[in-house]
């Protein structure tokens, strides 16, 4: 048998790369079947949230003479290098140890298993397979619940009772399965399957030079790299993709739409030759409505990049060009029956019927039959369906995931902070130009979207 460590960690948080290591719990088990137990409370160096106190009793008072991660690092060091890395979750516990030990240079790798997943496999005639139902299912003892020896302790009783309950084939099968790494391409580092983290950000996938040939985004980082090297890629397109690939970077983000708009940015900014869904467009345009007097509004076409996009204007869809938007304005006048010349299609000559009106489509505006004011509430009862979300506050706001903060401006992307200076600087650099997928983005989450009022005067005008 394989050296052993069942481990099992309590942090002030779910997040490695922002929270850190409470306590840490390491069962070892030697070749020869001896068992050693070590337990160690750490100093995370900031405060433990309440709810996090309540579930595992560790308060900021136990850890506040306990040693920081540094003084301890060597001695889990020890205990853990050459040892199969055991855990529940272990995605969770191997993350916080990787990160904890890379704050010191120190890169920590070791193989894993996890037992959510040997559970998965060797039971699947259940659905629950979290710690509290395999201590109910297969009577395992509780010494302390949630502290970090206690669980590491029944980790170690679970491993037993496996070996009992099922065959060594059906063991083998499933921890080789776990072991199994997906095929990477020879000039790619085969530690990347180690470093990978599993949560959202963007990832950057490089050729032969320094510029990136594709930038993507994910929920889970790890998950989504990997599925590109997979066996069964399902085009030419795909598989010659993992075939360029020489380096891949990763910028992790706090949450799904960091991602989202980090990707968008990058792909702008650096024009990867893969990336064709996100450039940067100059000619997007829109509909606007000018007043002309007497209840009539004619539609107008307008560039996005000159318009604020708040209340004051309404605005009617976006286009990737001035020819994409006439042809949509004449697919809205022929099925509304609107007048070519009060529409714009064609210009106006007072008196005089448009063509519309001379094949009997458009309703008689041109030649006075129908009052402006009534052209004009058809017109906007015919563009309601392309009327964009008006930008809702007079200056900048953000939206927070975790704790980041994006800063928008006018549907603008200004950038990402974590402080309040962070957002100050962001402010004063100006505004970039607008971008439909940026507006895509944020308009699905505009309940989230929090006004910065205090910065609103000094930035108003910039642009």
């Amino acid at each position: 048998m394989r050296p052993l460590a069942f481990v099992d960690l309590e942090t002030t948080g779910a997040t490695a790369t922002i929270d850190r290591i409470t306590e840490i719990g390491i069962v070892e088990v030697d070749e020869d079947g001896t068992v050693r137990e070590w337990q160690q409370l750490v100093n995370p160096g900031t405060r433990i949230p309440p709810f996090i106190e309540q579930l595992t009793g560790i308060s900021n008072a136990m850890v506040a003479s306990a040693p920081p991660f540094e003084a301890v690092a060597a001695e889990a060091l020890k205990r853990l290098e050459g040892r199969l890395f055991i855990a529940h979750n272990a995605r969770f516990d191997y993350g916080f140890l990787k990160q904890e030990f890379k704050r010191l240079d120190i890169n920590f790798r070791a193989p894993v298993v996890c037992t959510v997943k040997l559970s998965r496999a060797l039971y699947p005639e259940h659905h629950r397979h979290n710690l509290d139902s395999l201590i109910e299912r297969h009577g395992l003892i509780a010494a302390d619940r949630h502290r970090a020896l206690a669980d590491a302790q029944l980790i170690h009783q679970f491993w037993q009772k496996i070996h009992v309950d099922r065959s060594s084939e059906a063991l083998a099968s499933a921890l080789n399965k776990q072991q199994a790494h997906p095929s990477l391409p020879p000039h790619l580092d085969a530690s990347l399957l180690d470093d990978l983290p599993d949560s959202p950000g963007v990832y950057l996938f490089y050729g032969e030079n320094q510029l990136p040939i594709y930038i993507g985004k994910a929920k889970d980082l790890r998950k989504r790299v990997l599925s590109h090297f997979s066996a069964d890629l399902r085009s030419a397109k795909e598989m010659a993709l993992a075939q360029q690939v020489r380096r891949i970077d990763w910028i992790e983000t706090a949450g799904e739409i960091g991602a989202l708009l980090k990707e968008s940015a990058l792909v702008k900014a650096l024009l990867p030759t893969q990336n064709r869904q996100l450039r940067k467009n100059d000619e997007l345009c829109t509909w606007t409505l000018v007043d002309e007097g007497e209840g009539w509004l004619r539609p107008q076409l307008t560039w996005a990049r000159d318009l604020d996009f708040g209340l004051s204007t309404a605005c009617y869809g976006l286009f990737k060009n001035s020819k994409e938007a006439n042809t949509v304005m004449r697919e809205l006048v022929e099925a509304h029956k609107l007048c070519d010349m009060y529409t714009g299609m064609q210009p106006f000559k007072a008196g005089k019927p448009c063509f519309g009106q001379q094949i009997r489509r458009c309703k008689g505006t041109c030649l006075g039959h129908e009052a402006p004011a009534k052209h004009s509430m058809r017109l906007m009862a015919a563009l309601i369906g392309l009327k964009m979300s008006a930008w809702p506050f007079p200056g900048p706001a953000v939206i927070r995931e975790d704790d980041e903060a994006h800063v928008i401006d006018g549907w603008r992307y200004l950038g990402t902070a974590k402080s309040d200076e962070e957002i100050a600087h962001l402010l004063e650099q100006g505004r970039p130009q607008f971008d439909r997928d940026t507006f895509k983005i944020l308009s699905k989450h505009i309940a989230r979207l929090q006004p910065l009022p205090r910065y609103s005067p000094a930035h108003q005008g910039k642009s």
